[in-house]
Parts: C-alpha cells; structure tokens; sequence
C-alpha cells in the first residue's frame, strides 16, 4: 500500500450517518490492543478555542522535555497536521504504516457488522501511533460534542478542559446550550479534574458543575482579575498573570482567555508532576502556532487568514478588525452550507466595502453566488469561479487596504498557497 491508497483507505470510510455511540471505537481499540490504556491525556472539549489551547498547551510540555503527542482537527494544509509528536507532523511512511494496521482491525470489526466512521478511524491512527512513539502525554481535541465523541474512549484524564460554548452543530448536539453543554461536559471521568474557560453562559455553568458534583471531579476556573493585557497589536497578545508574563502570537483578546485557561491546565499538569517551569511556559507559548487562525500572510498589503466558520468566531473576528484593521478592507469569504452564514455575514459583512466570494472545493460547500447574494446586504459582493480569480481580483481591489480571507477552513487550506505565491 502506498500512500495515496493508504489515504483513500481513510477516506472510503463513513463520515455521518451512524449512530452515535462509543461501542464501535471501544471495540477497535481492543483489536489494536487497547493503546489509549498506555498513555497519558488532556483531553480538551468546546465550540471555540478549542484548537488554540490544544496547540498552547502541547508546545509547553514539548518545551517542558515530554514526548508530546497532539491529535487536533480540521487539518488546513496536510491530512497528517492532525498527528503530531513533539510539533513533526507524521511522516507519509510512518502514516502508512498505521493506517495499514488500523484498517486491518477496522476491516475485521466491518465483518462482524460494525462500520467504522471516518473519524474513529483517524482518532484510532493517532492512539496507536501516540503508543508505538510512546509519548509521555497526549494532547487531544475532541472532534464533536465530547460524551459520544470517538476520542472520549480514553481513560480519566490528567487535565479535561471545556472551552467556549455555544450553538453549533445543533442537529448532531441538540438546539439548545444546556443540551451542548452536556455533550461537552461528557468528557468529565469520575475523579477527574476540569478546567472551563471562564466566560460561559448560566446554562452551561449548571450543567458544568453539576456533572462535576455527580462524578466527584475537581473543577477549576481561570480567575481573569488576576490577568493584565500588557500590549496587543496585529503581531500578538503579551499579558501578565501573578507577575509572569507571557506572549502569544494570537491575535485578539479572547487569546488572553485562552491562555489563561490553558494556563491553568498547565499548573494542574505541574501539581501532578509533569516538569512545566515557568520558562517553559513562556517559550511554549511564545512559539506555539497555528495555520489559518488570525495568521498574518503578509504586511504590505495586511493579508490575514482565519478560518473560524461560526458566529462565535465571526464575533472574535469583528472585534479583531475593528480593534487592530482600520482602513479599507476586502475580504475573500467561503462558507459552508451547513453553516449559519446569514449570522456570520451579520457580523462581519458591514465591515469589508466588498467581499469576493468563492465556493470551496468540497461537497457541503454554499455556492459562490449564493454566498455573493447574502453578503450584498451588507457590501459590494462578487462572485469568483475559482480560488485564483479570487486571489487575483481580492490584491487588485485592496489598493492601500488589508485583505482578510475568513469563513472556512476549506477556504484557508486552498487559497493560503496561491496567495502565498501571489504576495511574493
């Protein structure tokens, strides 16, 4: 098997339609001999800023000297972004080599009559391989929800966290926040221990401390009257908190929040004696990085690439603009259909004088017209066929003004390299 066909071997596999439940992975991993038993976890659930304190986090163990493990999701660039160890992605020969034995097991639970989603299967990829590479920890984020979530199959974390919560992926988790909190607050294990991310609406706290009572897990809260924004600027967020001063590449002020909700996963993994320094906390954050969030292609025109996809991330995304881009702005935006795009346009759209739309190349994607049609609410709105006649006619129009690329992942992972090209 090379590559290309380990990949379709992925991709063949079921991506909705199952019902829910974690038997199926259960039963996988006994066939690949149960490797989320030979690991240690942070296992970090939440509609937004999931991904942002994963990556915080595994740079500062990684700093710290442990074999790190990171298991994030989507993927911007390259499939394999979703496995790493101590920030190496996988190698094709190495990535191969797992999905070979990952879709032995897969195969052989298939002819028992359980399939196999396409998300079990990658989660499966990374238990096995965090294993084989014995890593000394793995940083996990969940893929949806958390209590039925394949990656859920793990034992009583070292450190749970629960990020922002609000509405999203509302016919999978359920329409209201109290039915999505429980969903998130299902990667509490008995005994365990929870940071959450200290901005949540009354519902989600009731169900958060509620869960945490019935498991008798410990919870813990970032106390932000303790944090002081030193500077923030297009480059970064540089905040105190008790005295120690730390830096992030992140842009906007909820980083402040996610920082110092991973901050306090990091001290829980100290007490539990992991060797997190102070030092290491600095040069972790300092070099943590993640493509397509707030990223800064170029500075002369300003290009910034975000692929936040829900209203939570088009608010973050709002105050960043206002905050740190004045000036004229045109956006090239994609969304997918299965998002709230309306909202999403409410609250970014008035702020571009135009956006150039263009349909991403995959399946659920809203059509480049459609989305044109919404966003003329608000600005001037073209349609592109194609990402290069997006780019091009996005650099043309932006004249002394920033370019801001927003709304999908999808999006971000096509059109980074050819504006990349394009920016010199």
């Amino acid at each position: 098997m090379n590559y290309e066909q380990a990949l379709q071997q992925v991709n063949k596999r079921l991506r909705f339609g199952i019902k829910p439940g974690l038997e199926r992975m259960a039963a996988l991993m006994k066939k690949l001999d149960d490797p989320q038993e030979k690991l240690k976890f942070v296992h970090v659930a939440g509609t937004n800023g999931k991904g942002t304190v994963c990556t915080l986090i595994a740079s500062v163990l990684r700093e710290s000297g442990l074999v790190t493990g990171l298991n994030t999701s989507p993927y911007v660039l390259d499939f394999r972004e979703r496995f790493q160890i101590d920030g190496e992605m996988i190698s094709k020969e190495e990535l191969t080599a797992e999905i070979e034995q990952v879709a032995a097991a897969a195969d052989a639970l298939e002819a028992e009559g359980q399939t196999v989603t396409e998300f079990e299967f990658v989660t499966a990829i990374a238990l096995h391989w965090f294993a084989a590479r014995r890593c000394d920890v793995a940083v996990l984020e969940v893929g949806l929800g958390g209590l039925l979530d394949a990656t859920n199959v793990i034992p009583v974390p070292e450190a749970a966290v629960i990020m922002s919560v609000s509405l999203d992926h509302t016919a999978v988790l359920g329409d209201t926040l109290t039915q999505i909190a429980t969903e998130k607050a299902g990667i509490i294990k008995p005994g365990g221990r929870v940071v959450v991310y200290p901005e949540q609406d009354d519902e989600t706290w009731a169900v958060v401390r509620s869960t945490c009572r019935e498991k008798g897990a410990e919870l813990y809260i970032p106390c932000m009257n303790k944090v002081q924004t030193l500077e923030a600027s297009i480059a970064g967020t540089e905040f105190a908190l008790d005295g120690l001063k730390l830096r992030t590449p992140f842009l906007g002020e909820h980083q402040v929040k996610n920082a110092a909700t991973a901050l306090l996963a990091l001290e829980i993994l100290e007490q539990r004696g992991f060797p997190v320094t102070e030092a290491t906390i600095r040069q972790g954050f300092a070099k943590a990085f993640i493509p397509a969030r707030m990223e800064i292609l170029s500075r002369a025109p300003l290009c910034l690439l975000d692929g936040g996809h829900n209203p939570g991330c088009a608010a973050v995304l709002r105050d960043a603009l206002l905050r740190f881009v004045p000036g004229r702005r045109i956006a090239v935006m994609g969304i997918m259909a299965d998002k709230d795009s309306r909202e999403y346009l409410r609250l970014v759209g008035p702020l571009f004088q135009r956006v150039i739309t263009v349909t991403p190349g995959v399946s659920r994607s809203l059509p480049a017209e459609e989305l044109a049609a919404l966003a003329a609410e608000y600005c001037e709105a073209t349609p592109a066929e194609t990402m290069e006649e997006a780019a091009r006619l996005a650099l043309e129009a932006v004249e002394d003004g920033s370019l801001v690329v927003c709304g999908s992942f999808y999006l971000a992972a096509e059109i980074r390299p050819i504006l990349q090209k394009l920016l010199g």
